[in-house]
């Protein structure tokens, strides 16, 4: 058996990470994509469209190879955070539509330029800033799935949902008064180790 190509095998941890990312949108209400859980407002629909424009810098602009389209939560004046959720006008379909867009145009990059390909990621430290697609491709491969993660606990908090993809759960093949138990137990094990 050949290893796979260096190239092929990050690109298909990546694509992993994006699936698993908008997956975790599927069968939710507009509210339910859209409500922040968390005190920073962390919500599913804005942790895609922060994923998206993340990528579309890191596999497009610092590559002089620009995403094509504007994005006026990132540009000079734009509000903190802007890029962390999504406006009442911007629908679930734009949101995602817009990030298989990101994904051609990095998936375009990624075909085009060898992995020592060098880019400038000029809001990195100066001493960092020049870095190759194999390195760009690690560090977005890292971030999507942290987002992925985020957006496993958020998915969780809204209706219970969870598991890794919807093929593949990787959770212990158990019912709910399983979880219910041992969500009973760890809150008992805090509280214990808490008065201890």
């Amino acid at each position: 058996m050949t290893s796979p190509e260096p190239k092929a095998e990050l690109q298909r941890y990546l694509q992993a990470a994006r699936d698993a990312l908008v997956w975790k949108l599927e069968g939710l209400s507009e509210y339910d994509v859209r409500r922040p859980l968390t005190r920073t407002g962390t919500n599913l629909l804005g942790l895609v469209k922060h994923v998206a424009t993340t990528e579309s810098g890191y596999l497009g602009d610092i590559f002089g190879r620009p995403f094509p389209e504007p994005r006026p939560w990132i540009e000079e004046g734009a509000e903190p955070n802007d890029d962390m959720w999504a406006t009442a006008a911007e629908s679930r379909e734009q949101i995602v539509g817009l990030y298989h867009r990101v994904w051609e145009h990095s998936d375009a990059t990624i075909a085009v330029l060898p992995l020592d390909a060098l880019g400038n990621v000029p809001w990195w430290p100066a001493d960092r800033r020049e870095a190759t697609l194999h390195r760009i491709l690690v560090h977005v491969i890292a971030e999507t799935n942290r987002h992925a993660g985020h957006a496993d606990i958020v998915r969780e908090l809204i209706d219970g949902a969870a598991g890794l993809r919807e093929s593949y759960d990787n959770l212990p093949p158990v019912d709910q008064k399983w979880w219910e138990g041992y969500r009973e137990r760890l809150e008992r094990v805090a509280r214990e180790a808490a008065e201890s």
